[in-house]
C-alpha cells in the first residue's frame, strides 16, 4: 500500500483498499479506490510500503467498505503530519507473532527524502502521538537508563511537534553525548534547548568547549563561547582557561595572546588566574622576555598582573634553574611598584636549598630581615627539611631553636621532619623525648608522627619500645594503618621474635590491611627455624584467609620444617598432597630427597 503527500494546494491521491476480509492463502487481489485530498504548506514526500500485504491477516469490520487505515492529516506550519493509529497497533501485534517474525513477512521499509522544510516522518513511531508531558516522562526515563541515541531522536521529534523538552534531561543528554565524543549531536540538542527557552549551565558549556578543543576544533569552541553570551550563560574563567591552554598545546601562541586581548576588549572580566596562566604559558613556550612583553600588552587592555602572577613566573624559572630569568621577573615586578613578599622569598630559598647553595640562602634570609619580611613557618620548614636531607642535623636543630625563640611556633610538619631526621641518625632517645614534649603541647602528634618513630625503633631492633609506642598510639585514639603494622611485623622478624608477629598479622587480616608475601615468608621461615611448625601453619592459614596466595618457597619452607621436627612421614604426605593439587609442577629437590 502506498500514500503520498504533495506540495501546497495540490491534490493527493491515496490508494485505499475497501471491503478487505480475512484473506486466504494465495490471495493476490485487493479492491482499490482513489481518494483525493487537498493539502497546504507541505514540502515532503513520504512513501510507505508493506511487503506481501495480500497475505497478511488484516482484520476489518464487516461493514461496507471500511478503510484499513485511518488517516488524519493535520496541517502544521509549512508541513502536514500523517498519524497512524490502527496501523501501529497492527504492527505491534504482528511483530509479536512468532510465525510472522520468523518468515519476515512483516517489515516496514521507509524511504524518506529530506527536502527543504520537511517535517515528520513515519519512522517517528508512537512518539508523534504523545503530548508534551508524556514525551518528557519518556525522555527522563531514557536519560536515566543511558539510552542517549533514542533520547536524542525523541528530542528531535518533540522539536518538530513544537513541544518543549525537559531542560534538565537535555543537559544530562548533552553531557553524556560529549563524553561519548558525539559533539555534533550534543550541539543539536543544545540548540533545541536554547530555542525552546532553556539556558544551559556553565558546566555543560565548558564540557562542550573542552570536547571541541580536544578534537582540534578550536574555532568551533570560540564560536560556542560567543554563543554563550547570547544564551544568558556568559563564559566563566574555566571557559577562557580551557581555550587558552589548548591553543598553546596546538602551538598557536600569538593567537592565544590575541584571543585573550580580544575577549578583554569585549568586556570579559579581567580574571587574574587566566592572566597568570597565559603569562606562565608564554614564559614556558616563548621565554621570560616575551612574557614580560605580554604582561605590558595585557595591562593596556585593563588586566594588570598581581603578585601571584609574578610569583608563578619566579617559581617556574627557579624550577628550571633559570635564576637570571627569575631575577628579570623580580626586577619587572619592582619596576611596576610591587615588592616581593614572603612567598617570593620562600620560592627562592626552596630553589637554592634544593641545590645546596647555602650562601645564597643566607643572602635571601638577610634580605628578608632588611625588608621586614621575617621568615614564616613555611620558610623554616623548607630550611629544616633541606638541612636534614643533606645530613646537616646540627644546622636543622639550630634553625628549630631559632624558630621557637622568634615566636614562630613549629607545626606538625616541623616536628615530623625533625623526628624523621633523629630516627635516621639513630638518636632514638632524643626522638622519644621530643615526642613526649609534643604530646603535651597544643600540636598533638598524628599518625605520621607515630609511624616515623615506630619505624626507626623497629629498624634498630628495639621492638619493646616500638610496642610501647604502639600502645600509647591506641590510648591517644589514633588508629594504626597498614604502614604501622608492617613496620611491627618486620621489627619482630628482625628481633627473631616471629611469635609476636603472628598477632600483628591477625590484626592486619581483621582490618583487611595488605601484607606482602615477603612478610609472611619471613615469619614462616623464622617459626620453622625455631621448630614451631604449628605456629607456621597458623600463619599460612592467616595468609590463605587474606586471599594471599603462597608461592612454592613458602610451602617448601613448611615441609622442610615439619621434616626437621622429626615428622618426616607427615612432611612426605603433605608434599604428596601438594603434588596432587599441582602446587608444584615438578618434584622439588631442595632438602626433600630423603623424604
Amino acid at each position: 500500500m502506498g500514500f503520498a503527500v504533495t506540495p501546497q494546494n495540490s491534490l493527493v491521491e491515496i490508494c485505499h483498499f475497501h471491503g478487505l476480509k480475512q484473506p486466504g492463502p494465495g490471495c493476490n487481489f485487493l479492491k482499490c479506490s482513489i481518494v483525493k485530498v487537498s493539502t497546504s504548506h507541505t514540502a515532503c514526500l513520504i512513501k510507505y510500503s508493506r511487503g506481501s500485504i495480500s497475505c497478511l491477516p488484516w482484520k476489518v469490520d464487516d461493514d461496507s467498505e471500511k478503510k484499513v487505515f485511518s488517516l488524519r492529516c493535520r496541517g502544521l506550519q509549512r508541513s502536514v503530519c500523517i498519524d497512524r493509529d490502527e496501523c501501529d497497533q497492527d504492527e505491534r501485534s504482528s511483530l509479536e507473532d512468532p510465525d510472522l517474525r520468523a518468515k519476515g513477512k512483516f517489515k516496514e521499509q521507509i524511504n524518506s527524502k529530506k527536502l527543504p522544510n520537511s517535517s515528520m516522518v513515519v519512522s517517528d513511531g508512537p512518539f508523534v502521538r504523545n503530548n508534551e508531558e508524556t514525551n518528557n516522562d519518556i525522555l527522563q526515563k531514557l536519560c536515566s537508563k543511558g539510552k542517549l541515541k533514542v533520547a536524542s531522536r525523541l528530542i528531535e521529534i518533540m522539536a518538530r511537534q513544537n513541544q518543549i523538552p525537559d531542560f534538565p534531561s537535555c543537559i544530562n543528554l548533552v553531557r553524556g553525548l560529549v563524553r561519548l565524543g558525539e559533539l555534533d549531536k550534543a550541539d543539536n540538542i543544545l540548540q533545541v534547548m536554547i530555542m525552546s527557552g532553556g539556558v544551559p549551565d556553565n558546566i555543560t558549556y565548558n564540557m562542550m568547549v573542552r570536547g571541541l578543543c580536544k578534537r582540534g576544533r578550536i574555532k568551533s569552541a570560540i564560536d560556542l563561547l560567543e554563543d554563550m553570551r547570547l544564551s544568558g550563560c556568559p563564559p566563566d574563567m574555566i571557559t577562557y582557561n580551557t581555550i587558552i591552554r589548548f591553543m598553546f598545546d596546538n602551538r598557536i601562541f600569538d593567537q592565544a595572546v590575541g584571543f585573550w586581548k580580544d575577549q578583554l576588549r569585549k568586556g570579559c572580566p579581567p580574571y587574574l588566574i587566566t592572566n597568570s596562566i597565559l603569562t606562565e604559558l608564554v614564559c614556558k613556550h616563548c621565554g621570560t622576555a616575551r612574557a614580560m612583553e605580554v604582561i605590558d600588552e595585557i595591562a593596556i587592555e585593563g588586566c594588570y598582573p598581581d603578585i601571584i602572577t609574578y610569583n608563578s613566573l619566579v617559581n617556574f624559572n627557579c624550577k628550571q634553574g633559570k635564576y637570571e630569568d627569575a631575577a628579570l621577573v623580580i626586577y619587572n615586578m619592582i619596576s611596576h611598584g610591587m615588592k616581593p613578599n614572603a612567598i617570593t622569598y620562600n620560592i627562592l630559598i626552596h630553589a637554592f636549598c634544593s641545590h645546596g647553595s647555602w650562601d645564597e640562602v643566607d643572602k635571601i634570609l638577610t634580605i628578608m630581615k632588611e625588608t621586614l619580611n621575617p621568615p614564616t613557618v613555611v620558610t623554616y620548614n623548607i630550611l629544616i627539611n633541606a638541612f636534614c636531607k643533606y645530613g646537616l642535623l646540627d644546622r636543622a636543630i639550630n634553625f628549630f631553636d631559632r624558630m621557637v625563640s622568634q615566636n614562630c611556633p613549629p607545626d606538625i610538619v616541623t616536628y615530623n621532619t625533625v623526628l624523621d631526621a633523629l630516627s635516621k641518625e639513630e638518636m632514638y632517645e632524643e626522638a622519644l623525648q621530643l615526642l613526649r614534649f609534643l604530646s603535651g603541647s597544643s600540636c598533638s602528634p598524628g599518625l605520621i608522627t607515630y609511624n616515623t618513630v615506630i619505624d626507626g625503633l623497629t629498624r634498630s631492633g628495639d621492638i619493646e619500645k616500638a610496642m610501647e609506642l604502639y600502645d600509647q598510639m591506641l590510648e591517644d585514639g589514633i588508629s594504626p594503618d597498614n604502614l604501622t603494622h608492617r613496620c611491627l611485623v618486620w621489627g619482630f622478624c628482625r628481633a627473631d621474635k616471629a611469635e609476636g608477629a603472628i598477632e600483628i598479622l591477625r590484626v592486619m587480616a581483621e582490618r583487611k590491611h595488605r601484607v606482602e608475601n615477603n612478610a609472611y615468608k619471613m615469619v614462616i621461615h623464622g617459626l620453622c627455624n625455631s621448630g614451631k611448625v604449628d605456629l607456621a601453619i597458623q600463619v599460612l592459614e592467616i595468609m590463605l584467609s587474606s586471599w594471599c596466595k603462597p608461592d612454592k618457597t613458602t610451602y617448601l619452607t613448611i615441609i622442610k620444617g615439619i621434616a626437621d621436627a622429626g615428622m618426616k612421614e607427615e612432611a612426605s604426605k603433605l608434599h604428596q598432597n601438594l603434588l596432587e593439587l599441582k602446587v608444584f609442577r615438578e618434584r622439588p629437590s631442595v632438602g626433600l630427597k630423603t623424604l
